[in-house]
């Protein structure tokens, strides 16, 4: 899931938890207020799909943190990611050390991935 996708689950839940206990508790209210929300979920989605540029402004890009043994500090202290967190993260694939790392990436859905160095460099 993206962040965006984060926002919206909260999102639709303060709509039916104001729906619930806010003084207005008209049901037609509450399904208006939900599908409104799903109708730009759904609309935000096909935009993505239809337009790769607005894919990006909406979920971002994949971000280099360290490529070839060399930190991108500029991109990790932007992106407020630590190398502990790229550490923790090639320690969860099994790699100990940072030679063994080629690349890490701060992927759109704010996971990192690892890509393990090959064993011939």
């Amino acid at each position: 899931m993206t962040p965006f996708e984060y926002v919206l689950i909260f999102f639709i839940g303060g709509l039916t938890l104001t729906a619930m206990v806010g003084d207005d508790r008209s049901i037609a209210n509450a399904y208006s207020q939900i599908i409104a929300v799903a109708a730009a979920h759904f609309a935000l989605t096909w935009m993505k799909k239809r337009w790769y540029r607005f894919g990006l402004i909406v979920d971002g890009t994949p971000l280099v943190l360290l490529e070839k043994g060399k930190w991108r500090t500029e991109t990790m202290s932007k992106s407020l990611i630590q190398d502990d967190d790229v550490m923790a993260s090639a320690r969860d694939k099994g790699l100990e050390r940072l030679d063994q790392i080629d690349y890490a990436v701060l992927e759109r859905n704010s996971e990192i991935s690892i890509i393990p160095a090959s064993k011939g460099s």
